[in-house]
């Protein structure tokens, strides 16, 4: 079965025609292909009704047309006119349509040097079959047959670029149904293509699956170039040698989201930030009212607007920590802060809920709400903030991991329709880790499983799921025990020493310590030593986090929720107080701050207790 994108389930507006073919393409394709239902493509933004690929095949584009043998009163090679409700009109003949559109994504294709012949007598062009043509679901072969003579036919429609109603039908073979669309090719030749080069393809063809969206322009001007190949060779130079972009569940899962509310359980590194960017990016062309997305954590909110600027939409996306949200709230609606003993965090949150209850706030403030890290979230924290969703969009994704949470009066154990969240049949469970190595996934794992046991809930209510890996290999985590701080901290700059010797960029390591004192003694030891860093101490410094900046990133294992670098040192492990009481929280806090770390991770300690000893027993 062919893997469609968006998952045919969840699309409202196909003609049926469009719903009965991709259901035959779903049914009468293997499992290696991938087609894509109405995704823009290039600058001017053309939609190709369905788009298949196929690694030993190639690419083909397809034009669907419900149109009926007497709504066509006459065809030409450039166009067709066609009888409707208010009267004839003259359309483009859907041969050239499609071949438009697939000489868009060739042209854009071949700026890849990936993805073109190197040499020889076909040098510059793809080193893969494409090819196109048109259905026509409500035709048959014979009426179609009857009504062009075979010379009219292959001028206008040929007729191997053509698939009928009865070349579609539920019973049809397989094959024969394979043969149909493959005849469509001018040509076959060349290998299977290989995992990187679809990664590549995806990446060309749709911008909003890169994972990094700095890499390379989305199309761009000169993609109606009359001088192809100078066009061609300017555009290389952007292209990165290796391309990430979401994996083929995930975007699935993207383009496949539907209205209304929409509830994930993702492991650490299973790409949520992933899927609420593109959310946020769908979302910002199709409603009126700006889109809010909150989270806990400071530095993590600084993060993701980093990533919505990535994207392009930051004047459509509003992105706030929640007690910054609650703050700005308080003050642009002019609501005094409540008296009370509480701390002003907890008295701005209150006077919040309070003025929106009578309506000094008022409500439906936003066409789209996300929440990411969801688990850091109260229950009156959830009711308050689905009351800002518009009611005519009703859209809000909650993302979140319960093995992340670190609050223990934070965790989701209620049910999120006490809330207010529409939960039942709007979740879905992401279980695969793409962050981590396997090496440190499994070391994390093994370290915190007697805390982070898998547990069941119906939809309403939270799961905790155990992660599987995804990821590749790496070096095996090292744990290191010192006898002293200092020791502990001079070796910590020495290893960053190296990796810079080395060419490590600084951007791509963070040191994630446990308790203040310890913060500033790393960043007194990295200072000393020359080594760039930013210690994320204070609000101010959070909400100034700029990923890109090439320091060594230095903040607590609370603040580094949500984030990823290449390197993480974990240290200060030794120094953690043994209360057993405690004991589930700081597991909880050690296995984010080790589920961080995408290649490399090292974690140091100082002194003895329960957790270096478990520390050495699972690095043995």
């Amino acid at each position: 079965m062919a893997t469609i994108i968006p998952n045919l389930s969840t699309i409202r507006n196909m003609t049926s025609g469009e719903r009965r073919l991709g259901r035959r393409l779903e049914s009468l394709l293997e499992d290696d292909y991938t087609v894509w239902y109405d995704i823009p493509l290039g600058k001017q933004r053309r939609y190709p009704d369905f788009i298949v690929l196929h690694p030993g095949r190639g690419l083909l584009f397809l034009e669907v047309k419900d149109w009926k043998l007497d709504t066509v009163k006459s065809i030409n090679p450039q166009s067709v006119v066609i009888e409707t409700s208010s009267g004839r009109k003259t359309v483009s003949n859907p041969l050239e349509q499609v071949r438009q559109y697939a000489y868009v994504a060739v042209n854009q294709l071949c700026r890849d040097q990936q993805l073109v012949h190197a040499a020889g007598r076909y040098q510059g062009q793809l080193c893969f079959p494409y090819g196109y043509g048109v259905v026509f679901p409500n035709i048959t072969r014979k009426q179609w047959n009857e009504a062009i003579s075979e010379g009219d036919q292959e001028l206008v429609l040929p007729p191997h670029r053509v698939i009928c109603k009865d070349e579609m039908t539920s019973v049809t073979d397989p094959e024969t149904f394979q043969t149909c669309l493959w005849d469509m090719f001018e040509y076959a030749f060349g290998s299977k293509l290989s995992v990187p080069q679809i990664d590549r393809i995806r990446w060309q063809l749709f911008p909003e699956v890169r994972i990094n969206p700095s890499q390379g322009g989305l199309f761009g001007a000169e993609e109606d170039e009359p001088d192809q190949e100078r066009a061609q060779i300017a555009s290389y130079a952007a292209i990165p040698d290796i391309v990430k972009v979401m994996d083929l569940q995930q975007e699935q899962m993207a383009k496949s989201m539907g209205d209304g509310h929409r509830v994930i359980h993702g492991v650490a590194g299973s790409g949520k930030t992933l899927i609420l960017g593109y959310r946020c990016l769908h979302l910002a062309h199709a409603v009126q009212k700006p889109i809010l997305v909150l989270c806990f954590n400071v530095t993590l909110a600084a993060r993701l607007r980093g990533f919505i600027a990535e994207k392009g939409i930051a004047e459509n996306v509003k992105v706030h920590h929640f007690h910054e949200w609650c703050s700005l709230q308080r003050k642009t609606y002019n609501v005094s802060l409540l008296p009370g003993d509480q701390p002003v965090w907890e008295r701005e949150v209150l006077s919040v809920i309070e003025a929106v209850d009578k309506g000094r706030i008022p409500r439906a403030q936003y066409g789209a709400l996300m929440i990411d890290e969801g688990h850091d979230f109260e229950q009156e924290w959830l009711k308050l903030v689905v009351q800002m969703v518009d009611p005519d969009t009703n859209s809000l994704l909650l993302l979140y991991d319960d093995a992340q949470s670190i609050y223990k009066r934070k965790s989701l154990k209620f049910p999120l329709s006490s809330a207010g969240i529409q939960a039942r049949g709007r979740t879905t469970i992401l279980k695969l880790n793409y962050r981590n190595t396997r090496e440190i996934l499994g070391f994390a794992y093994e370290f915190a499983s007697d805390f982070l046991k898998a547990e069941e809930a119906d939809e309403d209510n939270v799961p905790l799921i155990a992660p599987e890996v995804a990821g590749a290999s790496g070096p095996a985590p090292a744990f290191r025990k010192f006898a002293t701080a200092d020791q502990e901290v001079s070796y910590i700059a020495r290893c960053i020493l190296k990796w810079r010797a080395q060419g490590y960029p600084m951007s791509d390591i963070a040191v994630v310590y446990v308790y203040s004192w310890q913060g500033d003694k790393i960043q007194s030891e990295l200072t000393a030593a020359g080594i760039p860093c930013a210690w994320l101490k204070g609000k101010e410094a959070k909400r100034a986090y700029n990923p890109s900046d090439d320091k060594v990133t230095i903040l607590t294992r609370q603040s580094s929720k949500g984030l990823e670098f290449d390197t993480v040192i974990l240290a200060g492990v030794g120094g953690i107080k043994g209360d057993p009481e405690n004991r589930d929280q700081e597991v909880r806090l050690l296995y984010v701050g080790m589920t961080r770390a995408k290649k490399q991770l090292l974690i140091t300690g100082s002194g003895a207790n329960w957790f270096t000893e478990r520390l050495e027993a699972v690095a043995s």
